[in-house]
């Protein structure tokens, strides 16, 4: 048995398989994201812990047998956080988020010193984690002289889970502290950040070993042989292992928290002015680009908030299948914006507001405006030479199909809709650890699901779609200028 443990911003989930990569148990368990101030966002790692217990315990007691038969337990988590720990291995303070923003300022410098765009394939972006730490050496000195180790999230799960400081190549390729080509630390960005070598964790490969689950542990929940932790994946990286995305023009599109575009790359070509993120894959000599927009499936639960309506009746109010474009435009910028923009400070808007709208007509909007920035994402991954002839739809987003014609017909690209089951960061976190514990290759165990549709491209509403989101990337300086 392998078990698979997507670490996410709102809750862990855990998949247990056998040897083929066959689901054979679930779990999950939620835990809080507080947001004590504008642009921060941070989460206790005890939090993790307790959540990891919980989904074992649930494993436990709905399959001993196959827990106990458990080799190997492979990670995916999600990226940029700043977990801190001492000299002891004990955690000084919070963990910042990926969706933290208060280090806009540090990014800006670090990104401006030479070099960095060179090293790490990258912008330094406020979210990412370099930054963080000079924030925190500005305005926590006690808490920055003290920090022995960084962690991402699922690191400092790993560190629970073996005692070993461990870090793999995806994850750490959105520190800004990596030489992304090289697959290693870079002294000299360190150095930029005002951190040494010895302050990260050692780097494997996603697919390759990284230590042993400890006795005590295994002793806890009945399992009885030696358990492998794989190096593991972020969130992105494992969530193409599960869908099997590695060779050039594969791809997926995902309506989470946050939206992703990816494109698997066999080399490493970055283009860092485009906002693009090129980071490592979950595997040797591959890379992965991507456009992330900071709030997707975000906008909506946002908008259900303001109208005291689940997501899921929101979305209900909408027709099954598209008819053109509402005159309401939404601009989904409710934490600022990653790609194109690079934009920590901008804010969300709605446009063209009438006494007359709805619920309803508000959901649209939104809906769109979201589809509208992954247009813009893909329109960045264009410009690197990335050409993607389909994608993958992942994320709950995509459970709508008014959302998904939309989003064909805005990207212009057939939507690959998997038959059910498990495709995502899960499912890639547990074939990563096949990979590490019995030796497969990557390319053996990580296919992609089986397609049960396909959604094509509106063909006679291209030319309306177009020519909103043509209105909908003017918005972009005017609500800069307004925020000013």
């Amino acid at each position: 048995m392998f078990l698979g443990l997507d670490l996410g911003t709102s809750g862990l989930k855990a998949i247990l398989t056998n040897g083929a990569g066959v689901v054979q148990a679930t779990a999950d368990a939620t835990y809080e994201n507080p947001h004590p101030h504008h642009g921060w966002s941070e989460q206790d790692p005890s939090d993790w812990i307790k959540a990891c217990e919980n989904v074992l315990d649930q494993l436990k007691a709905a399959t001993p047998d196959k827990l106990a038969a458990l080799q190997g337990i492979g990670l995916s988590g999600q990226m940029h956080g700043a977990t801190l720990v001492d000299k002891a291995g004990d955690v000084l303070r919070p963990c910042m988020l990926w969706n933290d923003t208060r280090a806009a300022q540090e990014a800006a410098w670090m990104d401006a010193q030479p070099d960095m765009h060179k090293i790490t394939g990258n912008i330094v972006f406020p979210g990412f984690t370099a930054p963080k730490l000079l924030w925190l050496q500005k305005h926590e000195p006690e808490v920055f002289e003290n920090v022995a180790k960084v962690l991402l999230p699922k690191d400092y799960l790993r560190f629970w889970l073996t005692g070993e400081y461990i870090g793999d190549m995806s994850d750490c390729a959105g520190t800004s502290w990596l030489d992304v080509g090289k697959r290693d630390w870079s002294d000299q960005a360190l150095a930029t950040g005002h951190m040494r070598r010895d302050q990260m964790p050692d780097l494997v490969e996603g697919s390759d070993a990284s230590g042993d689950m400890r006795d005590t542990l295994r002793s806890r929940w009945g399992i009885s042989g030696n358990v492998v932790v794989a190096g593991s994946a972020g969130d992105n990286a494992a969530a193409a292992c599960g869908a099997g995305c590695f060779a050039e023009g594969q791809g997926f599109v995902s309506l989470g928290t946050s939206g992703v575009l990816l494109a698997a790359k066999e080399d490493y070509a970055p283009d860092a002015a485009s906002a693009v993120h090129t980071f490592c894959h979950a595997v040797p000599d591959r890379w992965y680009q991507m456009g992330v927009i900071l709030a997707a499936t975000d906008c909506l639960n946002w908008l259900s908030r303001q109208v005291s309506q689940k997501p899921a009746e929101l979305i209900g109010l909408l027709p099954e299948t598209i008819n053109g474009p509402s005159e309401l435009l939404f601009l989904p910028y409710l934490s600022g914006e990653r790609t194109p923009h690079n934009d920590a400070g901008v804010r969300g808007a709605f446009v063209g507001l009438d006494v007359a709208h709805t619920p309803a007509d508000l959901t649209q909007a939104v809906v769109e405006g979201v589809s509208f920035a992954l247009r813009d994402c893909l329109k960045a991954l264009n410009g690197t030479g990335t050409d993607l002839q389909s994608v993958l739809a992942m994320g709950g987003g995509t459970r709508s199909a008014y959302w998904r014609e939309t989003l064909a017909t805005v990207l212009n690209l057939p939507l690959e809709v998997p038959t059910g089951g498990e495709f995502g960061g899960a499912l890639g976190a547990a074939r990563l650890a096949i990979c590490a514990a019995t030796g497969a290759n990557p390319a053996d165990v990580m296919t992609p699901p089986q397609v049960g549709s396909v959604v094509e491209p509106n063909a006679k509403l291209l030319e309306a779609y177009a020519e909103r989101w043509t209105r909908y990337r003017a918005l972009y300086p005017a609500i800069t200028q307004a925020l000013a």
